[in-house]
């Protein structure tokens, strides 16, 4: 983020925050300049995958740790920021969920399950938005090489790195490169 406010100066506005703590997501809002309050996106992207053993020999820690993060990191930043969207009668919400979210794998117990959320998640919201300026998107990307297995499997590069072996997989620019029509 760094890097990219000194390349976008003035146009970004960056903040760090546990999307996990309630009462962090309230400070940083009530503490964004005057500026940065008419917030007209929001995109979830907090998530996270942890290991990949089967149900019976998975943590309970990183199965809470993933619930934490990709399902109460997306509702509370939603609930907070979705007021003002409707106020405004403007928004676009961006969920990025996954395949996973449809199609089980071995070991992708909660992660899939916490996907499956993020889906039904967003076509709820559009339905509470119907008739307000107020978008709401579920990309659901397949295999997408970037950091987010290197977090799954503590920093093992290696092991990371077998995930898309014989592939060539998605890309973060693929990602971002996807367009979504805003109506503007």
């Amino acid at each position: 983020l760094q890097q990219l406010q000194s390349e976008l100066g003035s146009a970004l506005y960056a903040v760090q925050l546990d999307v996990t703590d309630k009462a962090s997501i309230a400070t940083m809002l009530d503490s964004l300049p005057q500026d940065w309050r008419d917030i007209d996106v929001l995109v979830n992207n907090a998530g996270l995958a942890l290991g990949v053993a089967p149900a019976q020999n998975a943590s309970l820690e990183d199965w809470e740790t993933m619930i934490q993060t990709n399902i109460n990191g997306v509702l509370y930043c939603t609930q907070k920021i979705l007021p003002l969207m409707v106020k405004e009668n403007n928004g676009l919400i961006i969920n990025p969920g996954s395949v996973a979210g449809e199609f089980p794998y071995l070991g992708g117990n909660v992660y899939g399950a916490t996907k499956a959320f993020i889906h039904q998640f967003s076509m709820n919201l559009r339905s509470d938005v119907l008739g307000a300026n107020i978008r709401v998107t579920n990309i659901e990307p397949g295999m997408c090489e970037t950091e987010f297995s290197i977090v799954r499997f503590n920093g093992d590069e290696d092991k990371a790195k077998s995930v898309y072996q014989g592939m060539k997989p998605l890309t973060a620019d693929d990602i971002a490169d996807t367009n979504i029509v805003t109506g503007k």
